[in-house]
């Protein structure tokens, strides 16, 4: 099979990259090791780029319609003060969503069939193609037992944190974080809200993001270093613990709610930055990029790549390429920075809020960017509906 690009990884970032291309009018296949509609780790929030994003795709209303409650504000809760930002309109986003990844993959991949991607689940991709100039020609991979390969005029890798096509063609890392941290979350019902709320003390921070089905995730971190001996052999008796100790009245106030899944972890890993294109090769989402979970901001990044990527990929230039590297790492290098910093839990409430200024200033600057890419809007506003099947 020959096509024009092969995308690893639909989920959020892979799934956008496959459709954007595919509206494009280039063949496009998408595959992924796992199944239809699954649930993964996430924080779920998305900031102001990514809904813009998705109503410029032509998918908002489908998140809207399933439910999604509108987030109306973000309320930041430190030691001695409670800030509250409300969600002014700008740039034609008047709330926040954060949708169920079950949800928002779903919805994007749906969105890519319809544009005309081939979407291939059960595909796991070993290994690369390389031609004799040292250019990715395609892949490798196992479907059901038989080998199958696919040749592109390009591999993107969007398949996540521990990434087979950036480890294959050894994507260099531009940048390394000192930090991370380990977090405990599960999902509640009874506990209406109709905003973002994150907690900041040293050593700990939490979060309450409302998403679909009437529940509301609730997280809460501290330090990779000392997650283990925190976690102590029971997650759920010390996610209820550290709940309380970030804020009892918060603590309290679950009480009267009900636990809906299980209390689930992650260890934390230090973030990076990896170089993002190659002969023949491309990456998106946290292949090439990723930070700790503490601002929520990694859904945004992998939209706003998305478009980047894909527009380069559609002027097929060395110079596209090389802008799309440059825009990546200039409009991630301070949000980057900024989160490691968050992420350490070694901060005072000054120091904090200051952080947390200084992001809030690089999520403007980089809305002005997304703002002024008109000619993508007008290209995405239309796409063609084209008869595709999902294969299992």
């Amino acid at each position: 099979m020959k096509v024009d690009a092969v995308v690893v990884g639909a989920r959020c970032a892979g799934a956008a990259t496959a459709m954007l291309l595919a509206r494009e009018g280039a063949r496009v296949v998408l595959v992924d090791k796992g199944t239809y509609g699954t649930d993964m780790l996430s924080t779920h929030a998305l900031m102001r780029g990514a809904v813009l994003q998705l109503d410029r795709w032509g998918v908002l209303p489908d998140i809207v319609e399933a439910g999604t409650p509108p987030v109306q504000s973000t309320t930041f809760c430190y030691t001695h003060t409670d800030i509250t930002v409300p969600i002014e309109p700008r740039h034609g986003v008047t709330a926040l969503y954060a949708p169920r990844r079950t949800l928002l993959d779903r919805v994007l991949v749906d969105a890519a069939i319809r544009s005309g991607v081939d979407v291939r689940y059960g595909f796991q991709v070993d290994d690369v193609k390389v031609n004799g100039r040292g250019r990715v020609v395609g892949i490798s991979a196992v479907q059901g037992g038989i080998r199958r390969d696919v040749s592109a005029d390009i591999v993107i890798g969007a398949d996540g944190l521990y990434s087979t096509i950036a480890r294959r063609v050894r994507a260099p890392r531009i940048a390394e974080g000192r930090h991370a941290a380990g977090v405990l979350y599960s999902y509640w019902d009874g506990l209406p809200a109709n905003d973002y709320r994150w907690w900041f003390k040293s050593g700990v921070s939490m979060g309450s993001i409302p998403t679909n089905d009437g529940a509301t995730c609730v997280f809460v971190s501290v330090p990779m270093a000392q997650f283990g001996k925190e976690v102590g052999g029971n997650a759920t008796r010390a996610y209820t613990r550290l709940i309380r100790q970030v804020s009892s009245a918060f603590g309290e106030r679950l009480q009267g709610s009900t636990r809906v899944e299980p209390v689930r972890g992650f260890g934390g890993h230090r973030g990076f930055i990896k170089r993002a294109s190659g002969p023949g090769w491309a990456l998106v989402g946290d292949a090439g990029y990723f930070k700790d979970p503490a601002t929520a901001h990694g859904i945004t990044d992998a939209f706003r790549d998305a478009q980047l990527l894909s527009d380069a990929i559609v002027q097929g230039t060395p110079a596209a390429f090389a802008e799309y590297e440059a825009t990546r790492l200039d409009l991630s290098r301070t949000l980057f920075e900024v989160t490691d910093e968050i992420a350490s839990l070694a901060w005072t409430d000054a120091e904090v809020q200051s952080l947390h200024r200084a992001f809030s200033s690089e999520m403007s600057r980089e809305m002005r960017v997304l703002s002024a890419m008109r000619s993508a809007e007008m290209r995405t506003a239309a796409p063609p509906q084209v008869e595709q099947t999902r294969v299992a």
